[in-house]
């Protein structure tokens, strides 16, 4: 599976005379076992979708409107080329052209390999691709060294496991009879949301924090464990480094004061802390939906600080969990060829904020190539999106396999292929197995790899290195080429016969038992002076959102609810929301209210309403139920606005602002009022 999820799963197709007949998971891939999510077993639905995109296309009327004609491969490369030749060889120079990619196909051929060339090559702006997960990223880099975490396949050992921010009913399917293994088992499973989830309903206990506090509630719990001595001094003294000091800190945090700042009782904070250092062994599961707000990368940095203090790495069951992604040692200089950039040091723009990027960056953006991505649809702050794209004289290229809410801003669509009909390969941040994805079927129509249109754009550039000469296999091939211990073995023919293959680590990996974290230090930095580098706090603290009643009480009079909009069921981001399946299933854009917020709005369960800030607002339909916590509502997310009752969606509300780590998105750090229609 090629999407933005975790679980990375092996797939098997079924081919008949050229037709894929049949999709289903592949039962030999360990971490999979055979079963797809809802959405993907119907994936032949997708490819064979009667409004796939399936020609080359030339927009004929307004931006916005979706209406094109059909033109040849030829007339729309050259044109491209043409266009991006005199962009480049213009005063403002190629920095006004702008690759605007995400990771809807998260394959290293089709995301990151000849298109990064080319951009490289050409010398357009840099995109800093920040929408998901580069908060949390850059905490657990302060702290652990990169990207890495305990085996999921592990957590079926453990005997406690927190799903902090997580909901892997929804996210990560595969790690949930895990999960549900060790709760057989007799471990406590307690899940750490403000919303009541479908995965925090099946649990031991719900500790439901106010948004943007998670990492009040881990130094609420640090001191404890410390003043209890709920620690494992053997491990701090051999493996940590920054202990005493933090230990200082710690008394600015004791757990009244964390109960205050979270909204729970004190008693809440206490047991949790007295349940992590005393269960064992002890996994943490740590999603995404945490670190997006404001002070998202240092709170995933302190909750990242909780196995060492504990020595939950001593077993192959406990520490932490937020990706693994880094524990691939893919050859990312062979794929991406960053020395095309012949010295040149392009702008860098950040996707979290490219609403105000296409709407007010000097020299402007006067290009955009979009691929895997749906940027009208998911990027905050969409109002200012939308204008961007609207602009006349800003040219968009969109490749796509439909016509988005984005494509119908595009000058030129360019048909892509599904997964079904290309080469790639993965890694996951979600587990240790490297896959290969072979084609099962011809491309349908005229679609062609994102790959191959930039070799063919390279071409009209008059691009004439060898890279860009290299099919997709060789691409395949030099990703895995690494020196690395943990790919020794792995090569693209035998990962291409068998479809998946482990990276090479013990069978019961428990990647920092005797330390070894890959920091400057070679241990778990509670004082990091890589952030201090950066002007920042090398200690753990708490970075509180922007957008609360105690961080900003005046725009809270104003907007005080908390808003939420995580991934809905039967979506996957914006991919599979056009499908009618799927929209089927899950009705429509809706806002889960506590029954005493609803109450004092006047609001009942099924009327239409409206979520709204000053950036903006939207309606869908109300669902009172007790699911989230007072002052916060949730509305899954993410329709496409062209499938929304009034042509918008959830990110007319969000914010451009940035976090404190990474440059990440913060689109849970967002305040609204709801009124009934």
């Amino acid at each position: 599976c090629p999407h933005d999820c975790p679980d990375t799963c092996g797939m098997l197709v079924t081919v008949k005379d050229g037709v894929a007949v049949k999709i289903q998971g592949d039962p030999s891939m360990p971490f999979t076992e055979g079963t797809l999510c809802t959405k993907v077993s119907h994936y032949l639905e997708r490819t064979y979708a009667p409004e796939r995109v399936l020609h080359p296309l030339r927009r004929v009327g307004a931006k916005g409107k979706g209406e094109f004609r059909r033109i040849s491969w030829d007339e729309a490369l050259d044109e491209i080329g043409a266009r991006l030749k005199a962009l480049a060889a213009s005063p403002e120079g190629p920095e006004c052209i702008l690759p605007l990619s995400y990771a809807g196909t998260m394959g290293m051929v089709q995301y990151s390999s000849m298109d990064r060339r080319f951009f490289h090559r050409l010398g357009a702006s840099v995109l800093e691709r920040t929408l998901c997960s580069s908060a949390g990223k850059f905490g657990l880099k302060a702290t652990l060294g990169g990207s890495l975490g305990m085996d999921p396949e592990r957590f079926s050992e453990a005997k406690l496991i927190l799903l902090w921010g997580a909901n892997p009913v929804v996210s990560n399917l595969h790690l949930w009879p895990r999960v549900l293994q060790a709760q057989r088992r007799g471990a406590k499973v307690i899940a750490i949301d403000p919303y009541r989830s479908l995965s925090a309903e099946k649990c031991t206990q719900h500790v439901a924090p106010l948004p943007g506090t998670d990492g009040a509630l881990a130094l609420g719990m640090m001191h404890v464990l410390v003043a209890e001595n709920l620690i494992d001094r053997d491990y701090i003294a051999r493996h940590t480094l920054g202990f005493e000091e933090l230990a200082a800190r710690l008394q600015q945090y004791p757990p009244e004061w964390a109960a205050r700042t979270c909204g729970l009782r004190v008693e809440e904070v206490v047991q949790l802390a007295r349940d992590y250092g005393s269960l064992k062994p002890a996994a943490i599961r740590l999603n995404y939906g945490m670190q997006r707000h404001a002070g998202g990368g240092i709170a995933a940095r302190n909750i990242a600080c909780l196995p060492a203090r504990t020595g939950a790495w001593r077993d192959a069951a406990g520490g932490i969990l937020l990706s693994t992604n880094d524990f691939y040692n893919f050859d990312h200089a062979a794929l991406e060829r960053p020395d095309l950039l012949a010295g040149r040091k392009p702008r860098v723009i950040n996707h979290a904020a490219i609403g105000d990027a296409l709407t007010g960056a000097q020299p402007p953006v006067r290009a955009v190539i979009v691929y895997n991505n749906n940027p009208v649809a998911v990027c905050p702050d969409s109002e200012k999106v939308v204008a961007g794209f609207a602009r006349e004289d800003l040219f968009c290229v969109v490749m796509d396999s439909f016509l988005t809410d984005t494509a119908d801003y595009a000058d030129i669509v360019l048909p892509a292929t599904t997964q079904l009909e290309h080469y790639d390969v993965h890694k996951s941040y979600g587990h240790l197995y490297v896959l290969a994805n072979n084609p099962a079927i011809a491309p349908l129509g005229e679609s062609l790899p994102n790959s191959e249109v930039f070799r063919r754009l390279a071409a009209r550039m008059g691009y004439d290195e060898a890279c860009f000469r290299d099919s997709d296999e060789d691409i395949c091939r030099s990703a895995l080429r690494s020196a690395n211990p943990r790919m020794q073995g792995i090569a693209w023919d035998a990962v291409k016969e068998s479809g998946w293959q482990r990276l090479r680590v013990d069978e019961r990996f428990a990647p920092f038992a005797e330390g070894g974290f890959p920091t400057p230090s070679g241990k778990c930095e509670f004082y990091s002076a890589w952030l201090k580098e950066q002007c920042l706090d090398p200690l753990p603290f708490f970075n509180p959102p922007a957008e609360s009643a105690a961080s900003n009480p005046a725009l809270a009079r104003k907007f005080p609810l908390a808003f939420l909009s995580p991934p809905a069921r039967n979506f996957l981001n914006s991919t599979f929301a056009n499908l009618k399946r799927f929209r089927d299933q899950e009705g429509e854009p809706h806002l889960e209210m506590h029954r005493e917020d609803a109450a004092a709005r006047g609001i009942a369960d099924g009327d239409a309403v409206r979520v709204f800030n000053g950036r903006g607002g939207y309606t869908l339909r109300a669902r009172v139920n007790d699911k989230p916590r007072r002052g916060v509502v949730v509305a899954p997310s993410v329709w496409w606005r062209k499938f929304s009752p009034d042509g918008r969606n959830a990110n007319s509300v969000t914010s451009q602002r940035i976090a404190d780590l990474g440059g990440g998105a913060t689109f849970y750090d967002c305040l609204v009022e709801v009124e009934k229609v």
